[in-house]
């Protein structure tokens, strides 16, 4: 089965761990492709323009929405952007790969609506608010109120959870992996073997 125009799409509450699972999954299967999101956020940490995201700022990329270069893009927290370029997809499948995206869970939605069978959408699921915040503080890159915020936000998505394929509760990180792992290998039948 031939995975070009195949997305999968991961989306969880910040803290979640999510990210840690994209990242193993994208070592142990071959022809899956990181879509880069735009952000009109600044880079944390150690991110980098064009590696974690590309960084535009907010009039750049109000701008490109309206070029019509987005495939979707939402204002996730107030003043903060976030979305989905359609050169990245394009970008991706000239490789003949399979597109994976790492998003937030309301533009999760609208890209399984987008892409419908063609897209297996992947809800990580934390084991508890508790945990959730434990796992945010436990970062130290963001302040109390910015974990609240966060928080907050993470108890409305938990919300849209059945909207998605596949439900993986990240309490084992090594068994979330290999749960992914299966329904992406599933998903995509013989093309990742």
């Amino acid at each position: 089965m031939d995975s070009t125009g195949k997305v999968i799409i991961f989306s969880a509450p910040s803290g979640a761990g999510k990210s840690t699972i994209v990242n193993a999954l994208l070592e142990r299967i071959p022809n899956l492709d990181f879509s880069i999101s735009a952000t009109s956020r600044a880079p944390r940490g150690e991110e980098q323009h064009g590696r974690e995201y590309y960084f535009l700022t907010d009039p750049e990329f109000m701008e490109r929405v309206e070029r019509g270069d987005f495939v979707e893009w939402e204002e996730v927290y107030a003043g903060t952007h976030y979305g989905t370029l359609k050169s990245e997809l394009q970008r991706i499948w000239d490789k003949g790969h399979t597109i994976l995206f790492d998003i937030d869970v309301k533009g999760g939605i609208n890209l399984k609506r987008l892409f419908g069978e063609q897209a297996l959408a992947i809800f990580v699921m934390p084991p508890s608010i508790e945990e959730l915040r434990r796992r945010l503080l436990s970062r130290g890159t963001e302040t109390p109120e910015a974990i609240d915020r966060r928080i907050g936000r993470a108890e409305l998505e938990l919300a849209h959870a059945d909207r998605f394929d596949r439900v993986i509760v990240n309490d084992n990180l090594a068994q979330a992996i290999a749960e992914t792992e299966s329904a992406i290998k599933e998903f995509l039948g013989s093309s990742t073997q």
